[in-house]
């Protein structure tokens, strides 16, 4: 067994997929010869104040020489260099996705953070990120070497088919609501469907983003679906597999994903998914599992909804592409062996040094 330490930064329990991620990690690691000790980081980052950066930086100099000191990205794109070149320890990045690449930023803020990440990854030893397409981002745009990049994909459970059958047919979308997750299109295509018969329940934080709740909730309202579009907020994960097995349909409207683990989750039940193009190839879902449509084109989305709703036999095609699919997933022991690997080489690295 190794030592290691994982800097997340606010509470665990944070249902959001990046928090499923590093809590089930946490718990594989052991398992993957790891014992990784949780330092937890104050919860304003990516936007900390000064008081937050001296908490970091003193909780981070706990970590003894020598032992790896993996860092969530919600909080290294945005600790300065010198704090972390300052560390005894050696750092390791887990990047899900570029925070520039969050929806809504200003210009000034996105170049803010592209600069900031990008310094923050040339002090790490070596970076994991969740999915390929990041990895090329941190190739081509963040100056990140290939050969100090590891691929650890999400994790997954094998569950039940689910087994829909809904009337009306359930839609079902999953992800905290923030600007990036697209809910604005999905409401907009699905005003464009409503002659046929479905409901809609998305699951997803309420409180990161009080404006883009309050703007999703009156769109809803001036498209007179209230009665069919449900703002279900966070779920246990109880709450959340039984909607899973109920659902009819996956949808994911989202203009960027690192890796949707919540296609993942979709796959593994056999649920038919229709997604944005941009956020099935970060996942590396294959042509024929899902039915793609361009980010942000909510007539598009709208058009593929018809479509899978409309044709049983195409509902059916989709639903036994994505359980073939799902079944090659990997588990989140392979996850945790991955990044074990990486955290073992750079403790033998420090030890000979």
């Amino acid at each position: 067994m190794i030592e290691a330490a994982f800097a997340i930064p606010g509470d665990l329990a944070t249902p959001t997929g990046g928090y499923a991620y590093d809590r089930r990690v946490m718990a594989a690691l052991p398992a993957a010869g790891v014992v990784a000790r949780h330092v937890a980081l104050p919860s304003r980052f990516p936007h900390p104040t000064a008081d937050d950066l001296r908490a970091t930086e003193a909780a981070l100099r706990r970590v003894p020489a020598g032992v790896p000191l993996l860092i969530d990205g919600l909080a290294l794109g945005v600790l300065p260099a010198a704090l972390l070149r300052g560390l005894p320890a050696p750092v390791v990045a887990l990047i899900h996705h570029p925070l520039a690449l969050e929806t809504g930023l200003t210009p000034e803020r996105r170049a803010a953070l592209v600069e900031s990440e990008r310094a923050a990854l040339a002090c790490a030893d070596e970076v994991i990120v969740t999915g390929a397409a990041t990895a090329a981002l941190l190739r081509e745009e963040y100056g990140v070497p290939g050969v100090a990049i590891t691929i650890a994909e999400p994790g997954t459970d094998r569950a039940e088919r689910a087994r829909g059958g809904g009337d009306p047919p359930r839609l079902l979308a999953v992800g905290a609501l923030v600007p990036r997750k697209g809910y604005d299109t999905l409401v907009a295509a699905l005003a464009m469907v409503r002659t046929l018969p479905w409901t809609l329940t998305i699951v997803g934080s309420l409180d990161r983003d009080p404006a883009c709740v309050a703007a999703l909730r009156a769109q809803i309202a001036e498209a007179g679906l209230a009665d069919r579009i449900e703002l279900a907020g966070a779920a246990s994960e109880a709450a959340l597999d039984a909607l899973y097995a109920a659902a009819d349909l996956f949808v994911l409207a989202s203009r960027f994903e690192g890796y949707g683990m919540v296609l993942a989750e979709a796959a593994v039940r056999g649920l038919p998914i229709v997604a944005t193009a941009p956020a099935l190839a970060a996942a590396g879902f294959p042509p024929e599992t899902a039915s793609a449509v361009p980010a942000g084109n909510a007539s598009a989305l709208a058009a593929a909804i018809f479509e899978v709703l409309g044709d049983r036999t195409r509902l059916q095609r989709l639903a036994d592409a994505s359980w073939r699919y799902g079944a090659s997933l990997p588990r989140w022991r392979d996850t945790a062996a991955r990044i074990a690997a990486v955290l073992a080489r750079v403790a033998a690295k420090e030890r000979a040094s």
